[in-house]
C-alpha cells in the first residue's frame, strides 16, 4: 500500500465502482465571507429593500422552475419533484412576512433579515426526530444560497461547465448541484452527509452512478484532483490509491464490462434449464423511468413495482390521476409482459411527510405496510383505484405486502372490490380479474401459507425481511449485519416450506395417515389450487442463492436490471434436477457453513464477482 493512500468508509447508496479524478465542490454557502453585512435600513428605505427582496424571489423561482424542467427532461419528472418544496417555501406567505417584519419593525437590511429567518427554519428542521426532515435542511440551504445570491450580486458555484470526467466531493450536493451536474462528466459521487433517502442519493441511483455517502471529513482528507476509487456496493472510497490497487480495479472493472457485453447478448433467449424448466427473470423498479432500463436488460416483466418511492420526496400525496399515469406507462411499455405492483409499503426505514406515521421503537414491526393501509382506506383505496384503472392498458396486477394473517388478505381484498364497483358505476374501464398477490415476508405467513394461497394467485417471498423477522436482526444495523444469513437452515426450510404450500405439494407424504397430525405443516388442509411462487429479495442477485431457489422449486426470480442478464445465464447452463438434489442435501445439513460449502462445490466455475463496472 502506498503511504498515501487513504480508505475512507460511508454508506454505498448507488451500486457501481469507478476510478477519477476528485473535483472538490464547495457550496458558497461554506465559503468564507458569503455572510451579509448588517446595516441598518433608514425608515424611507424600507420599501426599496422590500422590493429587492421580492426581485430576488422572483429570480430565484426561475432559477429553480429552470432546474426543475433540466430534471423533468433528462431523467424524469418524478425526479423534478424534488424541487417542490423549494417552490412552496419560496412562495409561503407567512416565511415572506417574517422577514419583510424584520425590515420594517428591527430596520434589518434585507440579507441579514432574510438568513435570520432562513437559519430559523433550518434549526426547526435539525430537531426534528425524523431523519427525513434533518435531510430535507439541504433543500432549505440550497434555496437560501439561490436568494441571498442575487440580493448580495454573486455567481453561484456551478457544475455545468465541468470539462473532464470527475468524481464530485461535497460536504453535501443540494438538489440543484445533482440538476446541474453534467451527466457525461459526472462519474461518482462522494459526500459528508446523507443517506439512502438523500438527494444525493436519489439522484444518483437515477443517473445510474457510483455514490457513497455519509463520508466524514472527507473533503478535508481528499484534495481537487486526487485519484479516487469510489466503490458504492461496499461503501469505499480509496484516496490516492497505490498503482497496485488502481491495477487490481481497472483489471476488475475490464471484466466486467466485458463480460456484460457478453451477457447481454443472452438477451432474448429463452430462461430455461438445460433440462428444461422454465424460470422467468423479472426486474424490480421504484420510478416508471427505469422500465426501460430494465427491458433493455432482457426482463420478461415487472415482478416488484416499489410504489412507495412515488410518494416521497414531495408535498402532498399523489392524486389517482397521477398514480394512473404512472403505472400505465409502465404497462404500456412491458405490453404483454406482466407488471407486478406492490401497494404502499411505508414504515419501517420509509417515511412521508405528508403522512404523519408515529415514532416508534421497533418501526420494522410496528404500523407500516398492510396494517396501515387498512386503517388509513382513504389512502389505499386511492391507489388501489389507481392499480384497476392501470390494468385496463397492460398485464397488471397488485400485492400486498408485509402479509401476517388471513384476516389481512380477505379485507384488502375487500376493498379492492369495493373499488371496482366505484369504477363500473363511474363508467371506468378497469381488468375485473386483476391478480392479486401476497408478499410472504414474516414467518406467520409461511406458517400459514396453506390459508394464504387459497386467496391470492401468486406469493411472492420479500427475502430481505423474511430473513430479518425469522432471524431477528435489524439488517441495517453495522452490528448485526453479519448475522443476515440467506443460507440459515430456517431461512430455507421457510422459503421451502412457502414454495410447497403454494405448489400443493405440502401433503405428499402425509396422505397416508389416517388421522393427521395437526403440527405436521399443512397436512390437514389438501387442496387443488396451485399458485406461482416468485422471490424478490437480494438475494435472488446472488448466484448461488439462485442455485438453491431453483432447486428449492421457485417460479420466478426478481431483481435489479442489472441482475438479469448473469441470472439468465446461470439459469441456462444448470440442470434443474441436479439443483433440486443439491437443495435437497442442503436442508439436511446443520449449519449454514455446510449449506455455503455445499453451493462453492455445486457451482465453483460460478462464483463470480458483481458485473457492475
Amino acid at each position: 500500500m502506498s503511504s498515501s493512500e487513504v480508505i475512507l468508509r460511508g454508506i454505498g447508496t448507488s451500486e457501481g465502482v469507478v476510478i477519477a479524478p476528485a473535483y472538490l465542490h464547495t457550496s458558497v454557502m461554506d465559503a468564507e465571507g458569503l455572510q451579509p453585512a448588517r446595516t441598518v435600513v433608514a425608515a424611507g428605505d424600507v420599501a426599496h429593500e422590500l422590493a429587492r427582496l421580492q426581485e430576488a424571489l422572483a429570480k430565484t423561482r426561475a432559477e429553480i422552475a429552470e432546474a426543475q424542467e433540466r430534471v423533468a427532461t433528462s431523467i424524469g419528472h418524478h425526479h423534478a419533484k424534488i424541487f417542490d418544496a423549494q417552490l412552496l417555501l419560496l412562495d409561503d406567505a407567512v416565511f415572506q412576512e417574517k422577514i419583510a417584519q424584520r425590515v420594517r419593525d428591527d430596520h434589518e437590511n434585507v440579507e441579514a433579515a432574510f438568513m435570520d429567518v432562513t437559519n430559523a427554519h433550518v434549526a426547526v428542521f435539525a430537531r426534528h426526530a425524523d431523519e427525513y426532515f434533518r435531510e430535507r435542511i439541504a433543500d432549505i440551504e440550497d434555496l437560501a444560497q439561490r436568494v441571498l445570491l442575487h440580493l448580495v450580486g454573486a455567481q453561484r458555484p456551478t457544475l455545468t461547465t465541468l470539462r473532464d470526467n470527475v468524481i464530485v466531493v461535497a460536504h453535501d450536493l443540494s438538489p440543484s448541484d445533482a440538476a446541474e451536474m453534467h451527466r457525461g462528466h459526472v462519474l461518482g459521487m462522494v459526500t459528508e452527509v446523507g443517506g439512502p433517502t438523500s438527494h444525493t442519493s436519489i439522484m444518483a441511483r437515477a443517473m445510474e452512478i457510483p455514490a457513497v455517502t455519509g463520508v466524514p471529513e472527507c473533503t478535508r482528507a481528499i484534495r481537487d484532483g486526487d485519484v479516487l476509487i469510489v466503490d458504492g456496493i461496499e461503501g469505499v472510497v480509496v484516496v490516492r490509491p497505490s498503482a497496485a490497487r488502481i491495477a487490481t480495479y481497472e483489471h476488475e472493472l475490464a471484466q466486467a464490462r466485458t463480460r456484460r457485453t457478453q451477457l447481454l447478448q443472452l438477451r432474448d433467449l429463452p430462461t430455461v434449464t438445460n433440462d428444461g424448466r422454465s424460470i422467468a427473470l423479472m426486474a424490480n423498479i421504484e420510478t416508471p423511468q427505469d422500465v426501460d432500463h430494465a427491458l433493455e436488460q432482457g426482463a420478461e416483466g415487472i415482478g416488484l413495482y416499489r410504489t412507495e418511492f412515488f410518494y416521497m420526496n414531495r408535498q402532498g400525496l399523489p392524486s389517482e390521476d397521477e398514480q394512473v399515469e404512472a403505472y400505465s406507462y409502465v404497462a404500456q411499455r412491458c405490453g404483454a409482459k406482466p407488471v407486478v405492483i406492490r401497494t404502499l409499503d411505508l414504515g419501517g426505514d420509509k417515511f412521508v411527510s405528508s403522512i404523519k406515521l408515529p415514532r416508534e421503537m421497533n418501526p420494522f414491526m410496528g404500523w407500516r405496510a398492510i396494517r396501515f393501509c387498512l386503517e388509513r382506506t382513504d389512502i389505499f383505496k386511492t391507489q388501489l383505484r389507481a392499480i384497476l384503472r392501470a390494468s385496463a392498458h397492460g398485464n397488471v396486477r397488485t400485492m400486498f405486502p408485509m402479509i401476517a394473517t388471513v384476516h389481512e388478505v380477505i379485507a384488502a381484498k375487500q376493498l379492492i372490490e369495493e373499488c371496482k364497483q366505484e369504477l363500473l358505476q363511474a363508467q371506468i374501464d378497469f381488468n375485473p380479474h386483476m391478480p392479486v398477490g401476497a408478499m410472504i415476508e414474516i414467518p406467520s405467513a409461511v406458517l400459514t401459507a396453506d390459508l394464504l394461497a387459497n386467496e391470492v394467485d401468486f406469493f411472492s417471498i420479500g427475502t430481505n425481511d423474511l430473513i430479518q423477522y425469522t432471524l431477528a436482526i435489524d439488517r441495517i444495523n453495522e452490528k448485526t449485519a453479519r448475522m443476515y444469513d440467506p443460507f440459515n437452515l430456517a431461512v430455507l426450510r421457510l422459503i421451502k416450506t412457502t414454495i410447497d404450500a403454494a405448489h400443493n405439494e405440502i401433503c405428499k407424504d402425509v396422505s397416508t395417515q389416517t388421522r393427521p397430525n395437526p403440527a405436521c405443516l399443512f397436512a390437514h388442509r389438501p387442496r387443488t389450487k396451485k399458485i406461482p411462487v416468485a422471490v424478490c429479495g437480494e438475494v435472488a442477485a446472488n448466484p448461488m442463492c439462485v442455485y438453491m431457489l431453483v432447486g428449492l422449486g421457485v417460479d420466478e426470480l426478481s431483481t435489479a436490471a442489472t441482475y438479469i442478464p448473469q441470472n439468465r445465464e446461470l439459469i441456462r447452463t444448470i440442470s434443474c434436477a441436479e439443483a433440486e438434489d443439491t437443495a435437497y442435501q442442503a436442508l439436511l445439513q446443520d449449519t449454514s457453513h455446510a449449506v455455503r460449502a455445499m453451493m462453492q462445490k455445486s457451482l465453483p466455475t460460478l462464483a463470480f464477482k458483481s458485473t457492475h463496472a
